[in-house]
């Protein structure tokens, strides 16, 4: 519940808001586990979950498919993706072009330029 330090609500409504970013990312009913509880996929989407409990207009992601395991990478990308259709403005840099396939615009850099744009 750390991002959620800043909000002014009660606990109450800030634990609403967590199980209910926890829902959205396909965890429901995991708040309690500790993070040797659970495995490197529902990491991954429990720092999504951490991303989108205030709801912000715009999410930064940074390597948001870090995990070598392609299922897990399919599956975060295709929620990342979800997000977006909701509303969400996401700005990913990602090194893997599986990953930016999932984009509607893709922006390559190379050499600290912008080489191509892909929409």
């Amino acid at each position: 519940m750390l991002p959620l330090t800043t909000v002014k609500a009660s606990r109450k409504r800030k634990r609403a808001l967590a199980d209910a970013a926890l829902d959205q990312v396909g965890l429901s009913g995991k708040g309690e586990r500790l993070p040797n509880q659970i495995s490197g996929g529902e990491k991954e989407r429990v720092a999504v979950a951490r991303a989108i409990v205030n709801g912000p207009p715009v999410l930064l992601a940074d390597e948001p498919t870090g995990n070598p395991d392609s299922a897990t990478s399919r599956e975060v990308m295709r929620l990342i993706q979800r997000i977006n259709r909701e509303g969400a403005t996401l700005l990913m840099v990602m090194h893997s072009s599986d990953c930016a396939g999932y984009a509607e615009r893709v922006l390559r850099v190379s050499d600290g330029r912008l080489a191509a744009t892909v929409e």
